[in-house]
């Protein structure tokens, strides 16, 4: 951490969001000179975190202040003598980090473990002493932000750290609040760096920290995280976006006059409300220039509403779409469905007289400190109901606050020991911007990303055992493995019984998540063999018989003819079909809703009035999915026999990954028996699907 200490004043412009918001700029110098003064007396607090202390009790007025002085006295006293490559005091960097956490809204066990993070990687204090004097939760926190050795690891030290930080995060997800506020105070003093390496440090910030930033909700660290990383690896773009953003301060903006009507409304309306104008920060203005052209005085910032309750976001929603003009598609309500990352707020626009467009953000209070601060704005998440309650020391404690990604990235990273493969894999996997939601069969659910396959679902599910997974109903209907999932989906997954079977190479093209790629590409390394072979042989061509002969109980309005069933869809009382005259004089029957009425048609062919007899007997060919077992076709033909039916004709196909294909051309003596039919061919262990070819 400290080989990322450079000049504090290196890129001053990259910072415009954080004097827009007012937030208070640290000056490490005048720090410096009060970390090395120590404090006049022992009953106050040292000067050098007056600002922190001022800071963290404008979000908790009550908290204790005593042990943030005793983590800044051991933290001034170990890094005493050190120094950033900047000049200024090493403490400096602790104590700027720990007041982009106080500012945010960070609890006492945050700020103290912040003080001391560095403390373990750079000092002589070890672990054990954090642990005896600050307790267990903030010597868990220092030690998952702390850098494993360099020379332990070599160039595997930086994955190998993400790692074991991205494992201490799933036990607290203050480790990495931290380790956010840790890289954007770095990241603000990268300029007298080798140009290189600003780079490398930026492209690792770009591809990991921004994204679980993103994911952790904490967009106050995300944002200025992106302008400071596109100041670096974009400086073109961002010169031409800065200049744009300078020639707009130079115009009127429209925008407060925008805001004073929306207060106008909201106050007629008797809503109590906050109205006030975000500036848009320097990617966001980079975004929304390449997909809009040339920008409008409105296209610079938002318009953000603040109220109580949740129903008063609503009430505000109708005010505006009632008194201007709203831009339909440009409404988004993340209150009813959050993003994954806690986000929630409601997204609007509308036009004004004037030919303006102000995009508005409504959301209460809380869901402001969420979306600002994300996981830092939940407090400690371990704090028991009561206070006096003993917690149980051998009982894993649950964070609530772990998302679903998180858990994800926890378990794949166990199947993944090379670190190449782990740094490759979680910034494919952080790439993933949007998640889904998924319901089992069962009744449970799933998180996965957008674009996710039934092979993902099937790893997230059943783990290893899905190399047995053969198929899968999405919505109650039979679909192959490599169906894309939608959000409120439901999936049911079939595996076979056969525990030799594995997935086939295919898969890899069709797998999204981490998890289904790591599982299938070590499968089919330790099966070489079967990796070589093809795994999806093409199905014979199935083999049905129908009743071309005759034409049973159907009879066409044509003296004479030769009525025909057609074998592409064996229509069967009381079916709606359609008659159509072919070579020869004779009368085909189709389905109404068969493909080959449409290709009839097309081509001229004669249709013929057609109806049942009223005899009841008919003839159909029935199609059975089953997994591949010994004396299937026995048991097929035993439970149809059961049934009263005579089978005219039945073909097998060959076994394709563990499955089986069966048609029957069956003879019924009343079409009213067919669903009783087909609910004791489904009923045959083994048999997963019966369907009317």
């Amino acid at each position: 951490m400290s080989a990322e200490a450079t000049n504090p004043e290196a890129h001053p412009e990259a910072r415009p969001e954080l004097r827009r918001r007012g937030r208070t700029r640290l000056d490490l110098r005048r720090l410096g000179r009060a970390a090395l003064l120590g404090p006049t007396s022992r009953d106050r607090l040292p000067d050098a975190i007056g600002h922190v202390a001022e800071a963290h009790r404008a979000h908790h007025p009550d908290a204790d202040l005593s042990v943030l002085r005793r983590a800044y006295l051991l933290a001034e006293t170990s890094h005493r003598g050190q120094m950033r490559k900047s000049g200024e005091p090493y403490i400096t960097h602790p104590l700027a980090v720990t007041l982009i956490l106080a500012e945010l809204g960070a609890e006492t066990t945050t700020l103290t473990a912040s003080l001391l993070h560095d403390t373990v990687e750079d000092t002589e204090v070890t672990l054990d002493q954090v642990r005896a004097e600050f307790g267990d939760e903030v010597c868990f926190i220092v030690d998952g932000v702390t850098k494993v050795e360099k020379i332990d690891y070599g160039a595997a030290a930086e994955p190998e750290t993400f790692r074991k930080m991205l494992v201490a995060t799933g036990n607290d997800v203050r480790v990495m609040s931290i380790k956010l506020a840790d890289r954007l105070h770095n990241m603000r003093t990268l300029g007298v760096m080798r140009p290189e390496k600003q780079a490398r440090i930026a492209k690792v910030t770009r591809d990991v920290l921004i994204p679980l930033a993103e994911r952790l909700g904490v967009q106050a660290l995300k944002t200025e995280l992106e302008d400071l990383v596109f100041a670096i690896l974009h400086p073109e773009e961002y010169e031409s976006t800065r200049a744009l953003i300078a020639a707009h301060a130079g115009e009127r903006d429209p925008l407060p006059t925008i805001a004073d009507s929306v207060r106008g409304v909201l106050r007629d309306a008797g809503i109590a409300a906050e109205v006030e104008v975000r500036p848009r920060h320097f990617v966001s203005v980079h975004r929304i220039s390449r997909t809009r052209g040339e920008l409008r005085g409105s296209d610079f910032g938002r318009i953000l509403v603040l109220v109580g309750e949740n129903a008063d976001c609503y009430a505000v929603l109708g005010e505006l779409h009632t008194c201007f003009t709203p831009v339909v598609s440009e409404f988004k309500d993340f209150i009813a469905t959050p993003k994954f990352n806690l986000y929630q707020s409601l997204h609007t626009a509308f036009a004004t007289p004037e030919g303006y467009v102000a995009e508005v953000i409504v959301r209460t209070r809380q869901m402001h400190r969420v979306a600002e601060a994300g996981v830092v704005a939940l407090g400690n998440p371990y704090a028991t109901a009561t206070p006096d309650a003993a917690a149980d020391p051998d009982e894993e404690r649950v964070d609530p606050t772990r998302p679903g990604w998180l858990s994800r990235l926890l378990d794949w990273q166990q199947s993944a020991p090379d670190p190449d493969t782990f740094w490759t894999v979680l910034r494919a996997e952080l790439a993933q911007d949007r998640e889904i939601t998924v319901f089992r069969a069962d009744g449970g659910t799933l998180g996965l990303p957008a674009g996710a396959s039934c092979i993902d679902a099937a790893y997230a599910q059943h783990g290893a055992a899905a190399h047995g997974c053969i198929g899968a109903r999405v919505n109650g209907r039979l679909t192959s493995l490599s169906s894309v999932l939608s959000d409120g989906d439901t999936v049911q997954l079939l595996l076979a019984q056969d525990a030799s079977s594995g997935p086939a190479a295919e898969w890899l093209d069709h797998a999204r998540t981490p998890a289904a790629r790591i599982a299938i590409s070590s499968w089919l390394e330790s099966h070489p063999d079967r990796a070589m072979a093809t795994t999806s042989a093409a199905r014979a061509p199935l083999s049905v018989v129908g009743a071309r002969g005759g034409g049973a109980n159907a009879v066409a309005d044509l003296p004479d003819a030769t009525v025909r069933l057609a074998g592409c869809c064996t229509p069967v009382p009381p079916d709606a079909v359609a008659g159509f005259l072919v070579r020869g004089g004779a009368v085909t029957v189709h389905r109404i809703h068969c493909a080959a009425v449409a290709q009839m048609r097309a081509v001229g062919r004669t249709s013929v009035a057609v109806h049942w007899r009223a005899t009841a007997d008919c003839r159909v060919t029935l199609r059975a999915e089953s997994f591949g077992r010994p004396h299937l076709l026995a048991d097929l033909t035993e439970a149809i026999a059961r049934e009263g039916v005579e089978v005219v004709s039945a073909t097998v196909e060959p076994p394709v990954e563990q499955r089986v294909r069966h048609s029957y051309t069956l003879q019924l003596p009343d079409a009213a028996g067919l669903p009783a039919l087909m609910r004791a061919m489904r009923d045959v262990p083994g048999v997963y699907d019966v369907s009317r070819v």
